[in-house]
This record gives structure tokens, C-alpha cells and sequence, in this order.
């Protein structure tokens, strides 16, 4: 037999069978029960509305601003910002107001009166919803923040079906420099599987998984708006006791301060 010359050949098993599992939590159990219990904490973070110059407003432009655009000319608005104006009482009720208006609900849980009395304010102000189901351009340098935190130079993106999919480590410096387009779906884990952050198709927040004292960290550092989830809170955290999921007017609030 000839003798072996070179380094040892790799292991048949890819690195990518121990991700995969990070694809979004099922709908039907809470949230912090996802992925065996794996994580300390689960924090619902809120997708920003968009505000735009007049120019790029629904009266001027009545299209959508593409994300070049929103990268470009959009600040960040938070719920609490466009609730008190439009009426709408809650992040509970904002949420669900989010939802009426993709049809992403059963009537009986829809909220038809929210939804028009939203649909009236950002028709008459230079703010835009944001677009469900995807990482928001406003957020991406906030999502990435927590992996650069922790001395990460890269990610691994879980998209929202792996089997079909490839799972990719990819650079920070590749999403900061836009050498690589932004992932739209899908999870964002750290290389060691310490957190993550997902998101899943019909929503207007993504969740961000991992120890509660990295998550305040950020949460503070990047002024983002959410709550963590309590042991009850699940997928449709909007229809929880009706109200009881509140969003923070300011991130030192947290879950405490509610949004009315």
C-alpha cells in the first residue's frame, strides 16, 4: 500500500448538519422553548417604520421606496411614534393592525379599524410600514452589531428552508462594504451558536436569541425597540392575553413602560 502523503482528509460530515436546526421556531409553542431550550433569552424585535423625505412619501411618489432608498434617504420610526398619532393603543394592537393590512390573520382576530386609522396616518405623513417577512435594510447594521461585539468576522445564514438551500458563512466585512448582498430571510447564528437572530415570512419583527446581557447590550447600544418574550409568549405574541405584550417608547423602558 502506498504510503498517505499530505494532511488528513476532512470528515464527510458538513458543518452545516448542526445549523440547519436554526430555521425559524414553530408557531405553536413559546418562543423561549425553541431549539431545545438552547437560549437564555428571546427578544421580539420590532421592524421600524420608515420615514422618508416628502419626496419619497406616499402622497408624492404613492410607490414604495426601493431599499437603495431606504438605505439611503429613510430614518428609522418607531412604533411608538406612529401609535399615539393613529390611535392605536398598543404594540399588541400595532402588530395587529401590521397584520390586517397583509390579510396575514383570520378575520376574527383582524382588526379593521386599526389597520384604516393606519393606513390614514402614514397616507397623510412621510412614513412608510415596513415590508413583513424580511431583515429590514434600517436594522441590517444592527443585526450585524452584536456578531462584531462578540469578535466575530463572519456569519452563518440559515435560510428559511436548508434543504433546499445552502447554508453560508459569510463575511461582516462583505455585508458592511455591500460586497454581498444582505440576506432578506432566514436565521443570522454566530459561527459558535451562541445566538441568533430570525425572522419569518408574514412578520413585522424578527427575534433575537442568546444570552439576556448581550441582548440588553445591544438593544441599548443601537436604541431598538422590542420587549423579551415572557415564558408564555408565542408566535402570534399580539393575541397574548390581548394587549399584555407591550413594546418600549425607549430602550432603558424595556418591557415595563408600556407603549399607551
Amino acid at each position: 500500500m502506498a504510503a498517505r502523503t499530505g494532511a488528513r482528509p476532512e470528515p464527510l460530515v458538513c458543518w452545516a448538519v448542526s445549523f440547519e436546526r436554526y430555521v425559524y421556531p414553530p408557531y405553536a409553542e413559546p418562543l423561549i422553548e425553541a431549539y431545545d431550550k438552547a437560549f437564555e433569552s428571546a427578544y421580539i424585535l420590532l421592524h421600524p417604520f420608515v420615514r422618508v423625505p416628502e419626496a419619497l412619501s406616499w402622497r408624492a411618489a404613492h410607490q414604495y421606496p426601493t431599499d437603495e432608498q431606504i438605505l439611503s434617504h429613510g430614518e428609522k420610526c418607531r412604533w411608538a411614534e406612529v401609535a399615539r398619532p393613529a390611535s392605536i393603543r398598543n404594540g399588541a394592537q400595532m402588530s395587529q393592525a401590521l397584520l390586517t393590512t397583509i390579510g396575514a390573520i383570520d378575520p376574527f382576530l383582524a382588526d379593521p379599524v386599526a389597520r384604516d386609522a393606519l393606513a390614514a396616518y402614514l397616507q397623510a405623513n412621510p412614513v412608510w410600514m415596513p415590508t413583513e417577512g424580511r431583515f429590514e435594510p434600517l436594522l441590517q447594521a444592527d443585526l450585524l452589531a452584536p456578531f462584531a461585539a462578540a469578535g466575530f468576522s463572519e456569519i452563518v445564514h440559515v435560510p428559511e428552508f436548508p434543504a433546499e438551500e445552502p447554508i453560508e458563512r459569510i463575511t461582516l466585512a462583505d455585508l458592511e462594504q455591500k460586497r454581498r448582498k444582505f440576506p432578506e430571510r432566514g436565521s443570522l447564528v454566530a459561527p459558535d451558536e451562541s445566538f441568533l437572530l430570525t425572522v419569518d415570512w408574514d412578520s413585522f419583527f424578527c427575534l433575537f436569541y442568546g444570552p439576556r446581557s448581550l441582548i440588553e447590550a445591544t438593544a441599548r447600544q443601537r436604541n431598538l425597540e422590542g420587549f423579551f418574550a415572557e415564558p408564555e409568549t408565542e408566535h402570534l405574541w399580539f393575541n397574548w392575553k390581548m394587549g399584555c405584550a407591550t413594546c418600549t417608547v425607549s430602550p432603558e423602558g424595556w418591557a415595563r413602560e408600556p407603549l399607551q
